[in-house]
């Protein structure tokens, strides 16, 4: 099983969630972790490959975690966050930016070791 590293304030992110979408999304990534693919991940496009979203839709409303699987020392997630647009699918810009900004720093983290 591949480790599991919050990059920046994920984990935060996380916990700052309700508790039924953090089991979900809990779950979800340790299915990434046994080198499954979660059944609400999907590629997120933009990235060349190796990072995915997970999509959580609850009462409460709905979630998402982006993560990367194709660096070599562990699955790095890189944010996770509440979607607040109720219009169309598409992750907003600016969580898209910082997606794009901790995955920068996660490929510096698993090349250091």
């Amino acid at each position: 099983m591949r480790p599991l590293v919050f990059v920046s304030a994920a984990r935060k992110e996380l916990l700052k969630l309700p508790d039924a979408a953090q089991d979900e999304i809990g779950f979800e990534l340790y299915w990434a972790q046994l080198g499954k693919v979660p059944r609400h991940a999907k590629p997120l496009k933009g990235f060349g490959g190796g990072v995915f979203e997970i999509a959580i839709e609850l009462m409460e409303g709905a979630f998402r975690a982006a993560y990367v699987v194709r660096l070599r020392n562990a699955i790095y997630v890189l944010h996770v966050f509440q979607k607040k647009s109720k219009s169309g699918i598409a992750t907003p810009k600016s969580d898209i930016d910082l997606i794009r900004e901790r995955l920068k720093h996660a490929e510096e983290i698993d090349a250091a070791g």
